[in-house]
């Protein structure tokens, strides 16, 4: 039989006090890298190094990127841990031209704001001078033209505020082609109903239609307009059905064209 190798006491107590001072140094260093990491935490939160370096905003034409930053109250000086990002988008969501806004915090010193500004649907003229008009209603007033570009229909008449906003609220969710080939939009009223209004297409059509789910009612226009002559002069009528009435000539039943199966 071989004989076990017996260790003595005196052997193995030196390395079970290597073992201990291993570990109690192990225990140290992970106590004391803690301690440093609090104390890394706390110099940062203190010094400028917290500060808020870069600020980025994204969405915005309307406004310049300093002004909404501005708008915002951050600052170089705003430590980006006491940002209060609801309270930044309650104050610019209080701007007209702004529908919604996202603010986001990225370490260590960045903040990005991003915004979804209300859409351009058309122009109002006002004393020789062309204003855009926003989907909310809103008219910029700080952006007039000499001209108009051709990018958003001109509205006439519209007199009455809650009239304008309707129609700007219609324009807004109109698809885009169909939007895209509209030149003007006037309301002309009747004493039986305040929501006529008369468009002129720029294909050459005139349409008269209601303001009332006016964008519903609009989007068969394009299946109506290719079954008609380029040459055809005279009212598309859009309603409850859609037929085209030709100037100073009596319908006939072949120029009646009716919306059933048009999607």
């Amino acid at each position: 039989m071989k004989k076990e190798k017996i260790v003595s006491i005196e052997d193995r107590i030196p390395k079970l006090k290597q073992a201990r001072k291993k570990k109690a140094n192990r225990r140290l260093v992970f106590y004391l890298s803690i301690f440093f990491f609090l104390i890394g935490i706390i110099v940062y939160l203190q010094s400028p190094l917290s500060h808020v370096k870069t600020i980025v905003v994204t969405g915005n034409s309307y406004y310049h990127e300093d002004e909404v930053i501005d708008l915002s109250g951050i600052t170089k000086d705003t430590n980006i841990w006491t940002i209060k990002k609801e309270e930044i988008i309650q104050t610019l969501e209080l701007n007209p031209l702004i529908n919604t806004v996202t603010v986001e915090t990225k370490l260590p010193w960045t903040v990005e704001i991003h915004l979804v500004e209300y859409e351009r649907i058309g122009y109002i003229k006002k004393q020789n001078e062309y204003y855009p008009i926003l989907s909310n209603g809103a008219v910029l007033s700080d952006s007039k033209k000499e001209r108009l570009s051709g990018d958003a229909p001109l509205l006439v008449n519209f007199t009455q505020d809650n009239i304008f906003v309707d129609m700007a609220k219609e324009l807004s969710e109109l698809p885009k082609n169909i939007l895209n080939i509209i030149s003007e939009v006037h309301w002309t009223p009747t004493d039986k109903n305040k929501n006529v209004i008369t468009l002129y297409m720029s294909d050459g059509f005139m349409v008269e239609s209601s303001i009332r789910d006016f964008s519903e009612k609009m989007k068969v226009y394009p299946s109506i307009a290719s079954q008609l002559e380029p040459e055809s002069e005279g009212i598309i009528h859009i309603g409850v059905g859609a037929y085209f009435e030709p100037f100073n000539q009596e319908i006939k039943e072949e120029e009646i064209i009716t919306t059933d199966g048009v999607e």
